[in-house]
């Protein structure tokens, strides 16, 4: 189970790309609310119905934490107390982590970048802090994956389909959306 975490002012593309690229190679996710209420407005004013609240989530069963960025949505994960103790409980146990745009400042400051190469939004790199920021659409390093923004979405959300199912189902993933075609 992979969850996808929402907060008031998360990127919509940047949660919704892995959720429905994840559901389509068979991958279990679930978006999960941090605010309290189902219903969360993304950065751009779209609403967004969560299927669980974080109190409802189990952490036990699920194999990835992924951040989507947007502001104030990192700084609104970043301040949530009962995410910040999960993502610390899956850094220590090894276990899969994934953010983008603005998101993986919530990994420098909960300090489980040590020693990581990550990326993050161009002019945040001071925010990966214990990690080694790359300059780079998407960073993979183990079991924690990083991206820039918006426009490396898609990218972000294929790794992450890589992670759990493998390249050949990628490729295949990448030919059915079209990503192999050029214009």
């Amino acid at each position: 189970m992979v969850y996808i975490h929402l907060a008031e002012g998360f990127e919509e593309i940047e949660a919704l790309t892995p959720c429905d690229l994840l559901r389509r190679v068979g991958v279990d996710v679930k978006t999960v609310s941090v605010t309290g209420e189902k219903v969360v407005t993304g950065a751009h004013s779209i609403r967004v119905e969560a299927d669980l609240l974080f109190e409802e989530a189990d952490y036990d069963s699920c194999s990835m934490i992924v951040l989507p960025g947007g502001l104030p949505g990192a700084f609104n994960l970043q301040d949530h107390a009962g995410l910040e103790a999960q993502i610390k409980r899956f850094a220590e146990e090894d276990r899969p982590l994934a953010a983008i745009c603005a998101a993986p400042l919530v990994f420098g400051s909960h300090g489980v970048l040590n020693g990581r190469k990550a990326t993050i939004y161009p002019g945040m790199e001071a925010n990966l802090t214990g990690g080694e920021a790359v300059d780079k659409p998407v960073v993979w390093d183990g079991n924690l994956i990083t991206s820039q923004g918006p426009g490396t979405a898609m990218e972000f959300a294929l790794t992450i389909v890589n992670f759990f199912k493998g390249e050949e189902v990628t490729l295949d993933l990448r030919k059915d959306l079209l990503l192999e075609r050029r214009v």
